[in-house]
């Protein structure tokens, strides 16, 4: 099985397809971030079921600064700060659905006192 694609031709990918396929992902639709953490999935380009950076000579070049950033900013927010909701509201894990997933009541971020 194969295609006679013309040359020259663009041709595009749905990703969207692909990152929800239940074939390769269980519960696709849900927001699942624990899934990847004990996964041996190589998310640079490697397994075409997942490629957020893209893939090939076209991946991204900052995938390397990204991925240590991502643990560096999330670690000193979580070390800096004590998050409460306003005004001592309880929490509520319902979402809030749009061009992103927010929750319906937003954290609010105090400074930890400097401890020197």
């Amino acid at each position: 099985m194969g295609y006679n694609i013309p040359k020259s031709t663009n041709v595009m990918i749905n990703i969207w397809a692909i990152a929800t396929d239940p074939e390769n992902w269980s519960d696709p639709f849900s927001f699942k971030p624990e899934r990847f953490l004990d996964s041996d999935v190589d998310y640079k380009g490697q397994y075409f079921h997942y490629f957020p950076f893209g893939s090939g000579s076209r991946i991204c070049p900052g995938l390397p600064l990204a991925h240590r950033l991502v643990h560096l900013i999330l670690g000193s927010l979580i070390h800096e700060f004590d998050w409460e909701l306003e005004d001592s509201l309880p929490l509520d894990m319902s979402e809030k659905m749009g061009l992103t997933v927010r929750k319906l009541e937003a954290l609010k971020a105090i400074p930890r006192k400097t401890r020197f």
